[in-house]
């Protein structure tokens, strides 16, 4: 028996402070953000020093050579901004392409075209000039101390780093850079990134420009190329972040905020429309009643997501149609409460026709909600030589349908997994907290899990991260569900007989139900932290 396997099982009590509150999936990555805080940065700072820190600690989910997202809630003006800090298909792309090189029908996960541009060091640089407060070089600090000086690495993280070795960093001479002589670190092991710390470095002395112009980007475009790829430097050059108007849904007396597509925020946000018609208060949450209720609705949202998600500069999507309640109304109208739907179709809302997730929260009630990614696991597994990290392959969520909104194409972004989440209060338009459950197409059922365990059922954050959850197996409209270990076995019984095909998983398969973390700040300023129990992370706060 492995002896590091994990229970998820948690006897935590919220963590409870007023100065400040980081919450990661790595307790040194916390320690950070809580470092940046207590220097008199702000939440963008503590986002961002915590993202750099996981990347040291937990490069098999995150990186410098992957994508990010935020949330940020400015407590002066009470004003949400969203960033998208995703990156775009390189310009010598197509479907075309891939057909010639008989690739057409489906594009393997960890080939080297599924590397879109990194946008993560363009998004950290970028939220700490329109809302950071400290200097670059300190913000980066901790995480660069951690990569030079080595770390003790966690069980899980230990667990699943073991799997991305074996399956993608052998792919890359460079991949040893993340490695003890070509194997994965074990748990309570020290780890060492000297390579990764000098990359970090050269950031923080000269911020984004050093990762997208010079020795690194001539780096990662070399070991694309080597690899079959077609990215350049002139893509990584063209690169920028956006901001963008986030999008919202009113639930439960709070605003739930999503950054819009190409992410799949809306996902949730589709989902939470359908719910606000029904009445979940007090309803058992583990019932077969309730999850099948859930569970429907998911599969709705998904349906539609699947449909609309694209790039928006690319797709036109109807954002105001499909939040509105009429469309929630119209689909709410579609479930069975005594059946499942073996097929759930996307509606027609015109009239006319996986990941780290970290927060923050600041003494000020600032509030940062931030998502960072290599999608699945080490992304593709390439590592620029000399330069410590992987490289993403956020491009195989394209569709190789040219007639698909997501369809891929030159320049294009691509349907995204990550999601930031934020909550506010629709009374006077506080801050109520940042929030996130990262893992893949988990991501969207994990927030509306989260949301109505806290706004239905009145759970504390620690609480609504603790309960049991159910898992739309690949975001898929149709197809299995998983539930996690804890679920009543009548529960069970009964969510077969409605017609779902559901199965329960315990041990190493319970990581598929996503890892969240939660901060709540209360009327009076007083914040809740909450930590998912299913990774090796932590809520901390400062005490002096």
């Amino acid at each position: 028996m492995d002896p590091y396997e994990p229970r998820f099982d948690s006897k935590r009590s919220p963590v409870l402070g007023t100065r400040g509150m980081v919450a990661s999936s790595q307790p040194l990555a916390t320690a950070a953000g809580l470092r940046a805080l207590r220097a008199g940065g702000n939440a963008a700072d503590a986002a961002v020093a915590t993202a750099a820190a996981l990347n040291v600690t937990e490069p098999n989910m995150t990186g410098i050579g992957g994508d990010c997202f935020a949330l940020y809630y400015d407590a002066e003006t009470r004003a949400v901004s969203a960033l998208n800090g995703s990156g775009r298909a390189p310009a010598g792309l197509s479907i075309d392409l891939l057909r010639r090189e008989g690739l057409g029908d489906e594009l393997p996960r960890f080939h080297a075209h599924t590397v879109t541009v990194p946008g993560a060091c363009a998004g950290w640089c970028d939220l700490l000039e329109r809302h950071g407060s400290l200097p670059r070089q300190e913000v980066l600090a901790p995480a660069i101390e951690l990569a030079e000086g080595g770390f003790p690495v966690a069980p899980i993280t230990a667990f699943l780093w073991k799997l991305g070795a074996e399956t993608q960093l052998c792919r890359s001479p460079g991949g040893r850079e993340l490695t003890i002589d070509g194997r994965a670190p074990q748990a309570g092991e020290l780890f060492r990134n000297p390579t990764l710390a000098g990359t970090l470095r050269r950031v923080a002395d000269k911020g984004a420009e050093a990762f997208y112009t010079g020795e690194v980007a001539g780096a990662i475009a070399a070991v694309v190329q080597e690899h079959g790829g077609v990215l350049t430097e002139q893509d990584l050059a063209e690169h920028r972040s956006s901001w963008e108007e986030p999008i919202f849904a009113d639930y439960g007396g709070l605003r739930v905020w999503e950054c819009p597509p190409n992410g799949q925020g809306l996902t949730a946000l589709l989902a939470l429309g359908i719910l606000r018609g029904l009445d979940l208060v007090g309803q058992d949450p583990l019932s077969a009643g309730r999850l099948h209720l859930l569970i429907e609705t998911m599969r709705l949202a998904f349906a539609d997501a699947r449909r609309h998600i694209a790039d928006p500069t690319f797709a036109a999507i109807p954002l105001d149609e499909l939040l509105s309640e009429d469309y929630a109304a119209q689909r709410r109208a579609e479930i069975r409460p005594d059946r499942a739907n073996p097929d759930p179709r996307f509606g027609r809302p015109l009239a006319s026709s996986d990941t780290v997730y970290m927060c923050a929260v600041d003494g000020r009630g600032n509030g940062c909600s931030f998502i960072n990614s290599n999608y699945m696991a080490f992304g593709t597994g390439l590592v620029p030589p000399g330069f410590g990290f992987t490289l993403q392959n956020r491009g195989h969520s394209f569709s190789l349908d040219p007639d698909h909104a997501n369809a891929l194409e030159p320049r294009k972004r691509p349907y995204h997994t990550i999601i930031p989440g934020l909550l506010t209060r629709t009374s006077d338009g506080s801050l109520y907290g940042p929030f996130g459950v990262m893992g893949g197409f988990m991501q969207p059922q994990g927030h509306v899990q989260v949301v109505v365990g806290m706004t239905d059922d009145g759970l504390d954050p620690q609480a609504a991260l603790d309960r049991p959850r159910f898992h739309l197996v690949g975001g898929a409209p149709r197809g299995a569900v998983a539930l996690e270990l804890g679920v009543p076995e009548e529960t069970v019984a009964e969510l077969a007989r409605r017609g779902h095909d559901v199965s329960i998983a315990e041990g190493w398969g319970r990581v598929q139900f996503g890892r969240g973390q939660i901060i709540r700040r209360d009327a009076s300023g007083v914040l809740w932290g909450g930590s998912d129990p299913r990774a090796d992370g932590c809520a901390g706060t400062l005490v002096e």
